[in-house]
């Protein structure tokens, strides 16, 4: 049986094939385009090869040009666009078939003393108090089409429990805030490597996110109606974590238009502790029925 943890990390395993030169593949799962967290997650490792490790990132915005292909590898080309005494910057693209499919630029920072405060986590139910979202699809799993299905039966390396659920059971028009928990499965199994927590945590970022753009118009990523794919990705990295207990990803979507939707989150760890935040701008054009 696969171990979706252990894929993860050799997804996130990249080989070196030249000075600022990196080549990583896509798991062999069926789907038709790369998740867009595969490539955060492997261009930021990219970056993270050309950095001392006391460099920590604390920042990165990526754009999304092409649609990746999996079933050829993707080459990653990194840029060392400044190495400062405090900040070090790096610029990332990403190849496939001669073209970028993937633009990306990261800042590093040397941990120093400074000014400290954080918002609070929103008061929500404890994820023990929540059913898991495998729980949540047996009940309407058979309602889906057949490529969102498939994709629900993957093994997945993260654990998700919603708080909110109203979205998976009804077309209403719902307030655009969602709250879910998310726990790496096997994380225990995670080394104890502060570059590689980041990538993992800038992997699981793309998920759910825009989903929460959706609310406002009671429609759901699952409309066959509605084509949605990320345009632009930015993460700020605030304070570490060791990926061992439970995450609350908080989102809320502002507004929409012109086929595109805008979200932002933060994430937090169980004790309340303000970890990351995320914005993210996605397509979400409404197409005609088929007839």
């Amino acid at each position: 049986m696969s171990d979706p943890i252990a894929d993860l990390l050799e997804t996130l395993t990249l080989e070196r094939i030249e000075h600022n030169l990196y080549r990583g593949n896509s798991p062999q799962v069926g789907w038709q385009r790369i998740f867009g967290g595969q490539v955060i997650g492997q261009a930021l490792v990219a970056a993270q090869q050309t950095v001392e490790v006391e460099y920590g990132v604390h920042s990165l915005h990526a754009y999304f040009l092409r649609p990746g292909d999996p079933a050829v590898p993707i080459v990653y080309q990194v840029d060392r666009i400044r190495d400062g005494r405090s900040f070090v910057t790096r610029r990332v693209n990403a190849i496939q078939h001669g073209h970028a499919i993937f633009s990306f630029m990261a800042s590093f920072h040397l941990e120093e003393e400074g000014l400290d405060h954080q918002a609070v986590m929103p008061d929500v139910p404890t994820p023990e108090d929540l059913q898991s979202d495998g729980d949540l699809m047996g009940g309407f799993i058979d309602k889906l089409p057949e490529a969102m299905k498939s994709w629900w039966k993957q093994p997945r390396p993260f654990e998700f429990r919603p708080v909110m659920t109203d979205h998976y059971l009804t077309r209403d028009k719902l307030e655009p805030i969602q709250h879910v928990w998310i726990r790496t499965l096997g994380a225990e199994t995670v080394p104890d490597d502060a570059p590689l927590r980041s990538a993992i945590l800038a992997y699981a970022s793309d998920m759910t996110l825009l989903d929460t753009a959706t609310f406002a118009h009671g429609r759901s990523v699952w409309d066959p109606q509605l084509q949605m794919a990320s345009l632009d990705h930015a993460m700020w990295f605030h304070r570490p974590t060791n990926l061992s207990d439970w995450l609350l990803y908080s989102s809320e979507s502002p507004t929409a238009i012109g086929s595109r939707g805008f979200a932002r989150g933060m994430i937090f760890t169980r004790d309340g502790t303000h970890i990351a935040s995320v914005a993210q701008e996605g397509l979400m054009r409404v197409r005609a029925p088929k007839k």
